[in-house]
Order: C-alpha cells, then structure tokens, then sequence
C-alpha cells in the first residue's frame, strides 16, 4: 500500500519518477505530466509501496512493481477498472475470467470479472483496496475472490501491481502478486466525469457508458470526499459479430488449402454448428429418434446402402417407408445432415450486459489526542446487475405407446426408462428439438464499511493504524430450466375426461379407435394439479413450434442466494528501532485476524434433482477464521560507499494460524544493490501459505455426468496391455467386453471432512537489474528494468477430474483396487442393474504449479520541440508454464500453447505540449502453438496455432483548467481473430476463448471531465 504523510495526492509527475529512478518495473502506461517539473517530487516525505508495509523517504524496493495511473487508463480508452486490470499491460497475458466467459461454468458465478496474476489463479491474487482486503463476491456456491466490478472508477488515482509474492506480509493469497488500487482523498469542490465507448461495426451493439460525480469537502480538522457512478456495458450476441455468426468444425486441407466444412448435401449450404463433422454426433434439431428401421433414403445416401435408420427429420414429400419422415442418421454412414443450427442460436451472448452502480466515500477527523490521532473510515456500496442469453435444446421423450406419438410411429422402443418417462416405461420416441433462449441474471449488492485510528505512538517517530473491517456479497442469482416432474407429468396423458378444462387438454390426431382430446393424467387424480399436456409429436413440434402455456408450464425460472461475508481486524505499529552508520533500522509489526462466511442456497428444483440435464447442487455452508502476527524490518547495511551506493535488506516473516488447517510460518528476504548511481541489484525469496477457499473446503456436492464410454471396464481386454484394470474389472464380476449401458454421475464438492484437504505452500524468487545509463543531454533520459521470477506451488488445492480418479482408481494394484486405497474411495460401482459408476471429485492436494519467465520494462522521455515525448515499453516473457497432477506425472509443459501465450508486449508513444497531449499504443500477443500439446505431432487437418495478435490504440487529449476532453480508438486497425479447430479448446465462434483478444472489435470513445 502507499500512504502519505502530506494531504496533497502525489501527482503524475512522482509516479514517473517512480520508474525514473528505477525502483520500480516501469507501467506500459506510467504518466509523466511533461509541464511539471521533476523536483516536485521533494514535496512526498515518506510513502510505503506495495509489497512492503516499512514507511520510507526513497523509492527503493527489492520487489518489481508496476504503477498504472488514472490519466493513462483514460488516454488508453479504458472504461472501468475492470478492463483496466485485465488489460494485457497488468496480466501480462494470462486469461482471464471477463464478461465473455458468462456461458461457462466459472468460480464467482456469471457476471464475475476477476484477476489472475501469472496465470495462477484468483485465489493466488490479493486485491487491496487503500492497502485493505477487497472481500470475494459473486454468486453460486464458488466464490473466493474478489470480484473487479464491486472497484470504483472515478475514484481511482493510482493502480500498483506487485508481480512477487508478498505472503508474509499480506497473507496467504497473495502467491503470485498483490495489486493495491489507491483511492484520491482531500478533494475540493465536484467533477462530473462522463466516457463513452462504442464499436465501430456496421450492426453496432456492445456499447459502453459511464456516468460519474466526484467531490468533496475539507475543514481545518476534517475532509470527506467520495463518488458516485452508473457504468452500463451493452449486450453483444453472436449474430452481433461475423465471426461467431457461423462456429464449424473449422479443418482445414493442407494439399487444397481448403477448409473441410461439411456442405449439406440437401441444401448444397454449409453447416454451421456442428461438434465433428460426422453423422454419429453432433448438436442435433429438429428430428426425432426411433428403433432403427428401413426407411426413404436420404439425398447424400449410396443407393447400395442396406441399413437401417434410426434418425429422421420432417419431409412431407416422403410417402414410402416412415411416410412424412426421411433417414438422416444411418448406420455405418458418415453423414451430418441432420439440422444443427437455427437462428435463436445467434442470439447467444458473446459479451454479456451488465450494469453496475457504485458509491464510495472517505473521510478523516483529528483528534488532537491519543498521539495526534485521526480516525477515518471508508464505504464502498457497489450493486451489479448481469445477465446472459443461452440457447437450449429439448430432448422430449414421448413415453412408449404414449397418445401422443401418431400411428405410424407406434411401432418404436428407443430407450430405456429416462427422467421424465413414467417408471418402467420405455421411451418411444424422442424429439430433438430447438428449443430457444433462455436467461440467467444476477444481482450482487456488494457493501464494505472500514473504521480507524491512527496516530503517533509511544516512542519518537513510530506511529500506530487499527482498522476494522466488515464487507458482505449478497447475490441473488436466476436462470430457467426445465421441470423434469413437470415435464414427466406432461408426457403422461390419457383421454380427457367430460367436464375437463379447455386450458388443460390437447387436440390432436388421437390413434385408431379414440377421439376426444388428451389431457395429463395427473389432472384426473388431483384436479388442482393444473397440469398442461405435452404437444402431440408433429413435424410443427419437431421444428421447435410450441405451445406457449405448455414451455411456460415446463420451462421455469428458478432463483438461488449466495452470501459471503468477512470480517478484518488489523492493528500495526511501524518506526525506527535504532541507527547504524549506513541509516537507521525500519520495523514494521502488526497483527490480524479475519473471519469469513459462505452462504450459498441453491435453487430447490436443483437440490431436489429436478432440472432436466442441468447439474443439482447442495447448499455451500462454511466458516473459517484465522490469527495472524508480522513483521518487517529493512536493515540499511551500506551507503555512499565506493562499490556501495546503497545495500539494503528487507525480511519480514508471518505466523498464521487458521480454524480449519492449523498454523504455519512464512517469510520472505529481499535485498537491494546499488554499487554505483546507474545500476541498482535485486532480489527476493518468500514462502508462501494458503489455506483453501471456503468454497474448496466447502462446495456442496454438485452432480455432472460422463458418457458410459468413459467407464474403464468399458469393453476391456483380458488379454491387453492393461492387466491391473483388467484384473480389477473381473474382480467386480464384469466379464471381458463388458458393456457399460449408462452414464457416469460425478460429484463435485469440497474437499472439508475428506481428510484429504490441507494447506497448499509455495515458494517465490525473484532477481533484477535496474539500468539509469548518464546519457548526453540531446538523447534524454533512459531507464531499463530486467527481472526474473520463479513461483512454485506444491500440494496446491484443486479437483483431480475424474477422468483421472477412475483410470487410476481401475489401474492401481488388485491389493490397492480391493483396499479401496488412494483415488479408489472416490470410485463406487453399483452391484445391480446396469453396474452403474458413480465418482466424488472433491478438492484435495494434488497439483504442482511452476511459472518461470522475465519482466522487460524501459522507459525514454526526451524534451523534442515545443514539448516532451515518452516511451514506454514493457515486455513479459514467459519461460516455464507447467503443472504435474501427481507426483508420478511428468511435467505438463503447456507455455507457448493457446491461451498461453510465451510472449506478450505493451508499448507506447505520447507527446505532450501545451494543453495537448497526444498517445500511440499497441498490445502485442505472440503466436500459439498447441500440435504437440494436444498429441499431434505435426500440422494436420487440425488447426492448433494462432498467429501474432496486435491491438494499436490512439487518442488525443486537451486538458483546459475546469475541463478535459480525451477522444480517441481501441483496436485501431480491427485486428482479425484467429480461428482454431473445434476439439481441444473451449471457442467463442471459431476463435480460443482467451481474455487476451478483442472480440468487440473497433472502437471509438470519448471522455469529458467538468470541475467545478
């Protein structure tokens, strides 16, 4: 955190110098206010910067840090502080969880932006805000980290980014970095802020609006000052956007240079949305499922074809065979022409929408007692409204001799008993249809109140800080599904009796022998049930044309609550112990306690299992509290010696003792170098402690399904090279070529009460040099920063997938598969009926993490004409991306590949004269390559690479005394997305799902600013 002993905010100017005198790893967008001069920095007496809690009169720190400032973040046409720390110049290019990810399952719940650093993770990443806790939020049962959206922005001053772990002196997330937003104070008068961004693409959508006041208000003992703020981020869907507008397989031909799209042979149109190209798979619509039978040929089938259909889809001109029907699903045919796309789908979100309030308020009061103390206190109330458009298929199985299936599909069994069929019955026909959109929204009231004193302390020149802190997450969250009782109660139906009500009866073509209309069983039984049937199965039905009392009978919106509350307590005391001949030794000790609850209340539909093909969740119920003490000291060893400007050491060490994981000890050293003015060493070397998330030791059991193929004994070999799973299959009574006739149920939960959950640890270095060359006059002032890190975590917290529970559960030894030993007590095998596998994936200590890479910074201003002109580039080049799941597992290099990339670059150009200013930028991503990563060995028919990515950005600044305009483009040149195979990856269209590229597109923006 920084802190300063002056009212007066520390302007640009001393932030530049904070790389100047190279203290500091320099910001792709550190500001320089050019008509300042340099000497104003003098006016700052002691500051503590992040990643150290020591007051101190220099800049120097042993740790890389980066400052972004408010300034800079609008020149670059960022519109929140969320875009700004996701930004390539914070993240380095590691992935992040953004408004894009809203149809994916990820911990915060939709709607969360949150930071990960180093691409280890946001539970490794600590966010402050003012050097205090930002609490998690979000919604569902895994929420553990600070959502970005609860931030202010027009609040916002400054932004350090601590690339080092710190956790002995912050705690135990902070693994791979801190990052400290620093908040303005002591304001005078009010600032009406107002930006708006807007993508340059013919169809428009995605548009982004802020709207802000700032002010405040001082005495001769008090201030307060604060803002309040509207921020509005449009929807953009996928027809919004040309290369989501068509997802493919996306394979391409290497001899033709040709992209193996499958064409439709009926439609001579390629097919969008298919999963792999084959006819025995695929997202499918629009046709029905039966017993395999002879039937019309499709177009596209070899007249010599002698099989059997089991597919079909609507064709009036059929009156042969399954008349009104024609095959598109065949044995032994590798056809897709089976409809896969409609377009509802195209309504999808690629970005989701959000809005966001947020109000924020400080102030202070001298005492003049209790050691000149002030007591302060901040607020932070912030509400975020989300929401996500999805599509949803319907799988309507029509129970056996059901009613509602017309005569000449009465002849079909094609399933088993399902969810929604009455007990016992077979499914005789099933629909697939397309369904439509659906919603999922969320509302999150975020509230954090800070209360404290501060003041001199009992010897000269120390000083104390106690602050409490309370922070509540109260989300609401709601999505739609289908009923499966609602459903299964629908598809039941006898012929209404007299006397039953129109709303609750269905007309159709009843089978030879009936007439009348049909209602739902249940409704002759319990009159009030109100229940309304099932469509009859028709082409109309098929094709997604459906009843609208029925879909708002079936098709339901359910709600769940998550609350997360946490409260700090945080005491300090900080001064000098005594003097040696190079400068006096700095102390630091404080102590911290903090208590944390989760409360997550799933819909009762999904603890009751009663939402079809959705997964159920338990309630996520937990506590934790841990105990704290630390220090610091920085022990001033030489100065102004020959070969010895500055030596300089820092330690600090913490012991934690927590509730749940028992008590630990960290510490890290650090050492700055300094033989001569223009060349400064340093390095650093921490341990770190983290006790799992709430929702790691406590997520409620969350049920997922794998395919039946995925079962070991699925078709084993006696005979094979797999002679322990052989072993173990035969001794659970299953002869060789068994066949597993029924899915996989998976249950993810916490790992609490597993005995198999603790503490994760880790350790972090780091070594840099810092380069201040004494240039002639004419060429300027050039600052270079060059570091390394390494961040290794051990027994770190994770699910092991149960892909990997059951392989090696069924290839462990016979002593251990019978002993129920390791990952085998995850595993249970049903002793009846279809011999069923169900599997618990709770979190447990598995993985190893290893990030090794170089931070590359320099920074080059040069007074040129009338004005000054800065350049600033920053470069992270990473050297070892890998993880090993088990100790026995090789190490799963993965740098390089898609989504990770080993280089990434920000760099910019600004020339400032007068009231102007000027500003050039471009963002750099290195190309991907995953051939060997995903098991190729070379090029294929697969597309796994991606080029080089760049994003150029331009604006234009005037700055008058009352008022400000910043206009400019993001993504200047509308860089084109790249496209990958469907496959390996998670895609948006045909592009990686991967934080580091643009899918708005061009866009312009405007920002004002009014003082008054």
């Amino acid at each position: 955190m920084i802190k300063f002993s002056k009212e007066r905010l520390l302007n640009s100017t001393v932030v530049a110098g904070l790389a100047v005198v190279g203290m500091m790893a320099f910001a792709p967008t550190a500001v320089m206010a050019q008509d300042q001069d340099e000497e104003e920095a003098t006016e700052v007496d002691e500051l503590v910067v992040v990643g150290s809690r020591i007051r101190r009169d220099t800049y120097n720190s042993p740790s890389p840090v980066q400052v972004v400032t408010r300034e800079e973040t609008v020149l670059a046409g960022y519109n929140s502080t969320t875009q700004v720390l996701q930004g390539t110049g914070v993240t380095g290019g590691s992935s992040q969880i953004n408004n894009a990810f809203g149809g994916f399952v990820t911990d915060g719940g939709p709607g969360a932006n949150t930071l990960s650093l180093r691409g280890l993770g946001p539970s490794r990443t600590l966010v402050l805000l003012n050097g205090r806790r930002v609490s998690p939020a979000g919604s569902r049962g895994s929420v553990g980290s600070a959502d970005l959206n609860v931030l202010p922005t027009a609040m916002i001053e400054r932004i350090e980014v601590l690339r080092d772990g710190a956790s002995s002196i912050y705690g135990s997330d902070a693994v791979a970095g801190v990052v400290n937003i620093i908040t303005r104070n002591n304001i005078e008068g009010i600032t009406f802020e107002g930006q708006y961004n807007f993508p340059t693409e013919a169809n428009g959508a995605g548009d982004q609006a802020r709207v802000s006041v700032v002010g405040g208000l001082s005495g001769d003992r008090w201030h307060i000052s604060g803002s309040a703020e509207y921020y509005n981020r449009e929807e953009i869907a996928l027809g919004d956007r040309d290369f989501t507008a068509c997802n493919t397989d996306y394979r391409l031909n290497r001899a033709t240079g040709q992209f193996s799209d499958f064409i439709d042979p009926l439609t001579n149109e390629r097919k969008c949305y298919p999963i792999t190209g084959t006819g025995s798979n695929g997202v499918t619509i629009n046709t029905i499922g039966t017993s395999s039978t002879f039937g019309a040929r499709a177009a596209g089938v070899p007249s010599t074809y002698a099989g059997t259909f089991n597919r079909w889809r609507p064709n009036s001109a059929v009156t042969t065979g399954l008349v009104g029907y024609e095959g598109v699903g065949a044995t032994g045919l590798n056809l897709n022409i089976r409809d896969t796309f409609e377009p509802r789908i195209l309504n999808r979100s690629l970005i989701s929408p959000a809005e966001v309030a947020t109000v924020f308020l400080e102030g202070a009061y001298d005492l003049n007692a209790l050691g000149n103390a002030e007591v302060y206190g901040e607020l932070l109330v912030n509400r975020r409204e989300s929401s996500q458009t999805g599509y949803r298929q319907l799988s309507l199985d029509y129970n056996r001799g059901s009613l509602l299936i017309p005569a000449n599909l009465q002849f079909s069994n094609f399933l088993a008993p399902q969810p929604t069929s009455q007990p016992g019955v077979n499914v005789g026909v099933r629909a697939f249809i397309g369904f439509g959109n659906d919603t999922s929204t969320q509302e999150n009231d975020f509230i954090k109140y800070t209360a404290g004193i501060r003041g001199d302390f009992l010897l000269p020149e120390w000083r104390y800080d106690l602050n409490v802190s309370y922070a509540r997450s109260d989300s609401t969250y709601t999505f739609e599904s289908f009923l499966t009782n609602r459903l299964r109660d629908s598809l039941n139906v006898v012929v209404a009796p007299v006397g039953t009500r129109a709303e609750l009866t269905r007309t159709g073509v009843l089978p030879t022998g009936l007439t009348g209309t049909v209602t739902c069983a249940v409704n002759v039984t319990n009159p009030s049930a109100n229940c309304i049937p099932a469509p009859f199965l028709t082409s109309q039905t098929v094709g997604g044309v459906l009843p609208e009392n029925w879909k708002n009978y079936v098709f339901q919106p359910v709600f769940g609550n998550t609350m997360y509350e946490e409260t700090t307590v945080t005491v300090g005391i900080d001064g000098p112990l005594f003097s040696l001949p190079a400068g006096q030794i700095m102390a630091f000790l404080g102590a911290e306690f903090r208590d944390a609850e989760i409360d997550d209340t799933p819909p009762l539909d999904s603890i009751n299992n009663n939402l079809l093909n959705l997964t159920t969740a338990l309630p996520t119920r937990g506590t934790d509290s841990v105990y704290e003490v630390f220090g610091e000291l920085e022990i001033p060893l030489l100065a102004n010696l020959p070969l010895a400007q500055e030596l300089t050491l820092n330690v600090s060490g913490r012991y934690t003792d927590y509730d749940s994981y028992g008590d630990d000890t960290t510490y890290k050293v650090g050492l700055v170098y300094t033989p001569f003015d223009w060349i400064s060493l340093r390095s650093t070397y921490g341990t770190s402690y983290r006790a799992p998330a709430l929702f790691e030791q406590f997520l409620g059991a969350t049920s997922g399904f794998l395919n039946q193929s995925s079962d070991p004994c699925n078709n084993y070999d006696a005979a094979g090279v797999f002679a322990n799973r052989a072993a173990n299959c035969a001794s659970e009574g299953l002869a060789p070529g068994f066949t597993a006739t029924q899915g996989i149920t998976v249950f993810s939960q916490g790992g609490a009460g597993t005995g198999a959950l603790a503490a994760e640890t880790s350790s972090n270095f780091t070594a840099g040099i810092i380069l201040q060359p004494s240039l002639p006059t004419f060429f300027g002032d050039l600052s270079i920063a060059v570091d390394y890190y390494e961040i290794e975590v051990n027994d770190g917290v994770s699910r092991v997938g149960s892909g990997a529970i059951l392989s090696r559960c069924y290839d462990s030894t016979a002593a251990d598969f019978a002993a129920d030993n390791g990952l085998c007590r995850l595993v249970e095998r049903s002793t009846t009926g279809s011999r069923a596998l169900t599997v618990r994936d709770s979190y447990t200590n598995v993985s190893t993490d290893i990030v090794e890479g170089i931070d590359y910074n320099a920074r080059w201003t040069r007074e040129l004409g009338p004005g000054s002109l800065l350049a600033n580039l920053s470069v992270t080049q990473f050297l070892t991306q890998a993880s090993q799941l088990f100790a026995d597992d090789p190490l799963d290099e993965f740098n390089g590949t898609i989504g990770a990339p080993e280089y990434t670059a920000t760099a910019d150009l600004s020339y400032a004269w007068d009231q102007f200013r000027v500003r050039y930028g471009v963002e750099w991503i290195a190309g991907q390559d995953s051939y060997e990563y995903v098991g190729l060995s070379g090029p294929s028919d697969y597309v796994f690479d991606t080029p080089d990515y760049y994003i150029h950005n331009m604006s234009v600044q005037y700055a008058a005394d009352e008022f400000t305009i910043t206009a400019g483009v993001r993504n200047l040149f509308d860089e084109d997305l790249p496209s990958i195979s469907q496959g390996a990856y998670n895609r948006i269209g045909n592009a990686p799902l991967y934080s580091g590229y643009d899918y708005v597109g061009r866009t312009g923006f405007i920002a004002l600013t009014k003082s008054f």
